[in-house]
């Protein structure tokens, strides 16, 4: 098997040893490995091809850094004509947006993705629903 080399916070790397020693992993490269799949098929559900979705998207970031709003307010100009809403909210010493999406599961995969690439952002969570009603 290859290895390759990542580079990570010590908090995520301590974060990796706990869920493998909890869980009953080899170690932690088992946990990057699962942790891996699941994100490359997070979005591969057939029934959501091809149809379009009202989706919510939650983000935490970090209060304190203000880079981090700069980049959430070009990804929402970028994805203007996708996004319906959005809502700021101050939530402890966080910040909670909360955006309202109507698009395709690719669109809304690519949101997703880079949302949790802005670095300070702490969680990315989403509730997708199929505009299209099936036929019973």
């Amino acid at each position: 098997m290859p290895v390759i080399s990542v580079s990570m916070p010590h908090e995520l790397i301590d974060r990796l040893d706990t869920v493998a020693e909890r869980h009953g992993y080899a170690g932690r490269s088992e946990v990057v490995r699962e942790g891996s799949r699941v994100l490359l098929t997070e979005f591969e559900d057939d029934r959501l091809a091809n149809q379009q979705l009202a989706g919510t998207v939650s983000v935490v970031s970090d209060f304190e850094t203000q880079p981090i709003e700069r980049q959430l307010t070009a990804l929402r100009h970028e994805y203007e004509g996708s996004i319906a809403s959005i809502t700021h909210s101050h939530v402890g010493d966080s910040c909670l947006d909360v955006l309202v999406l109507e698009t395709d599961c690719d669109e809304l995969a690519t949101v997703v993705g880079k949302l949790r690439a802005i670095d300070g952002v702490q969680a990315v969570e989403y509730s997708l629903v199929p505009l299209e009603t099936a036929e019973i």
